[in-house]
């Protein structure tokens, strides 16, 4: 499946406000991976978004993990041969305002914590359901377009260390948020 297109530009979207919240209507945190839980209920609470999708990424490497295993790569010492990494990314649908604009500044901004394993952008099956969808992965640039790969350990090293700080980033970036929200 393709999971990444090029950024798209906003566009007015009458019916944004009944699609946010039909969408957080059916919000199921149970269904969200843990570590995002908090990042996915905060921006639900900022009216010029809403969060559509959301994976904090999965490491593979042993025998009998599940799909969506949340375990960190073991130590070099147990390094397995090769690990199969389903990308981490985070879904947002914007508003066509100028709050919306403001956070969308900051989201084309979080690529540069890692260039080469952080992208901003698009993907087509997202902006049909969703208009002013944005998308944001951790995957390695010359893989960007299919939602899982298989690296070798090192390479998994590399993505984690970007997922982290990728979700700290997001994290600040949700905080900051908020203070607008509070001071408008």
């Amino acid at each position: 499946m393709k999971t990444f297109t090029e950024p798209k530009v906003l566009v007015a979207n009458p019916a944004y406000a009944d699609e946010r919240q039909a969408t957080l209507a059916d919000l199921d945190t149970a269904g969200l991976d843990r570590p995002l839980v908090d990042l996915v209920l905060g921006f639900a609470e900022l009216p010029w978004c809403f969060p559509v999708q959301s994976c904090y990424g999965h490491f593979l490497y042993t025998e009998g993990q599940g799909r969506s295993n949340l375990d960190r790569l073991p130590p070099p010492d147990k390094a397995p041969f090769r690990v199969l990494y389903r990308l981490a990314y985070f879904v947002l649908c914007l508003d066509h305002s100028p709050d919306a604009n403001h956070l969308l500044r900051g989201l084309r901004a979080l690529p540069a914590i890692s260039p080469d394993r952080i992208q901003f952008g698009a993907a087509d099956w997202f902006w049909e359901r969703q208009v002013n969808s944005v998308v944001l992965q951790v995957e390695p640039w010359q893989h960007r377009q299919v939602d899982s790969v298989m690296l070798t350990y090192d390479e998994a090293c590399l993505i984690e260390e970007s997922r982290d700080w990728f979700f700290l980033r997001l994290g600040e970036l949700l905080r900051e948020q908020k203070e607008r929200l509070a001071a408008s």
